[in-house]
């Protein structure tokens, strides 16, 4: 990422990714209204501070409770001490609706995953069964020849 994407003063500056923010900025905008850079720099900039006041606030709260780790309980008591208590309710339903597509997530990517359990001949099988339908694709829908089955080339393999 060019610094230059990042706005902030310096590489030691924490700050979030220009472009990401500036379509956040435009989403929550109606179509026709238009946000000068500066305008937007310094929406980017208030964004930052208020992440800042925020994980202080948190750590504050965690560290009250002589924990080490901050947790998304921690974050919900600092909005309502700095004042945010109007928001603790939408903020938890998006951090369970968070919570939910991660878990939506790791389980389709442990569902694809389940799959590679394929020997090594089985794979190399596929993959041209792969090459072959692609090949006849490639030459204007030509039928595809099918594979031997694996059985089959494990045996003659075997009498070689």
């Amino acid at each position: 990422m060019d610094p230059m994407d990042i706005v902030g003063k310096s590489k030691e500056d924490a700050s979030l990714p220009k472009a990401t923010m500036t379509k956040i900025i435009k989403e929550m905008l109606p179509a026709d209204v238009r946000v000068a850079r500066d305008a937007q720099d310094l929406l980017i900039e208030c964004c930052v501070e208020f992440i800042n006041l925020i994980s202080s606030e948190s750590n504050e709260v965690c560290n009250k409770e002589e924990k080490r780790t901050i947790a998304p309980e921690h974050v919900l008591k600092a909005l309502q001490v700095l004042g945010f208590g109007e928001y603790v309710e939408e903020v938890y339903a998006a951090y369970e609706q968070h919570k939910y597509e991660t878990m939506q997530d790791s389980q389709r990517s442990v569902k694809m995953n389940s799959g590679a359990e394929m020997t090594e001949e089985e794979a190399a099988a596929e993959q041209q069964r792969m090459f072959a339908e692609a090949r006849a694709r490639m030459n204007g829908g030509a039928s595809v020849p099918q594979p031997e089955p694996l059985e089959t080339q494990q045996q003659s393999s075997l009498q070689s």
